[in-house]
């Protein structure tokens, strides 16, 4: 296991497993031929050809084709093929902030390949003898990745709520982490990947804060998603992420991230140009 082991695990796929997902012309999506085939249905919202799945013309508004999606998605949930409920929407669009061509429910992002946006936290201590951070341990209850080691906060960013907002609702719930604390974050780095996953494939926006928490303060779980936390050094992390796949898959990323701006990765490590050269490649 290495850094770039874990960076590379997270951008794995093969194309010729993925079918275009089309919406008004654009590409937003890739579905797998396997969960394509449940799509056949609807041929009044789906069209199939030789260039990919194409959501219907005839749905010319991102509040038509919402409204043509939502009854799908709930009825393929509860046939078990979408495999878990959020109840969140999330935007579909190709980048941050541009206005999406439709909402779609958080759980089926990964299954038409569709970009999705998270925030990541980085709860950070400083001490006389150097750099401390917080770490989550996820529940065992977690339907992914139970038990996996993870930022002190990290959410998914939901369609109507600002990244600060979000932020903020995330770290009292998943930290109780007033807001006095956190202050106004400013956004550290950006992170993207693309990779294929047991529900199709991830692709997702990171967007990441560093919050300086101080010495006295002890993270505290509201919504029952954290067993524990775990105060540790940046050297602790550091070799955790390097040697282990004790973190969930995407919070690796985010540790690498954080070690190259502290400087702990630098160009004295063997992979340092490929590693740097990997996580900051922007997925188109």
């Amino acid at each position: 296991m290495s850094y770039l082991d874990h960076i590379k695990n997270c951008n794995r796929y093969k194309s010729d497993d993925f079918i275009p997902f089309i919406v008004a012309g654009k590409q937003y999506g890739r579905i797998t031929k396997v969960f394509s085939k449940h799509l056949t249905r609807w041929e009044d919202v789906f069209n199939f050809s030789d260039f990919g799945i194409t959501l219907n013309p005839t749905l010319s508004t991102p509040e038509v084709r919402t409204k043509a999606i939502a009854p799908i998605l709930k009825l393929l949930h509860e046939e078990g093929i979408i495999d878990s409920w959020v109840g969140e929407l999330y935007a579909v669009n190709n980048y941050y902030g541009e206005v999406p061509v439709f909402l779609m429910e958080r759980a089926a992002v990964s299954f038409f390949g569709v970009r999705g946006y998270g925030v990541h936290a980085n709860g950070l201590v400083e001490k006389p003898d150097g750099t401390y951070i917080w770490i989550a341990r996820r529940t065992e209850n977690k339907p992914f990745w139970p038990g996996k080691l993870d930022q002190m906060v990290a959410g998914g960013q939901p369609a109507g709520l600002g990244r600060v907002e979000n932020l903020i609702k995330e770290s009292a719930e998943e930290a109780n982490i007033p807001e006095s604390i956190i202050g106004t974050p400013e956004l550290a780095s950006t992170l993207h990947y693309r990779g294929a996953s047991s529900r199709g494939m991830n692709v997702d926006t990171l967007f990441n804060y560093d919050l300086y928490l101080p010495e006295d303060f002890v993270p505290e779980n509201t919504d029952g998603e954290v067993d524990e936390f775990i105060l540790i050094s940046l050297n602790e992390m550091a070799y955790i992420t390097e040697t282990t796949n004790d973190f969930k898959d995407n919070c690796n990323l985010v540790n690498i991230d954080l070690l190259i701006r502290r400087g702990l990765i630098n160009g004295s490590h063997p992979e340092f140009n490929e590693i740097h050269k990997t996580l900051y490649a922007k997925a188109t």
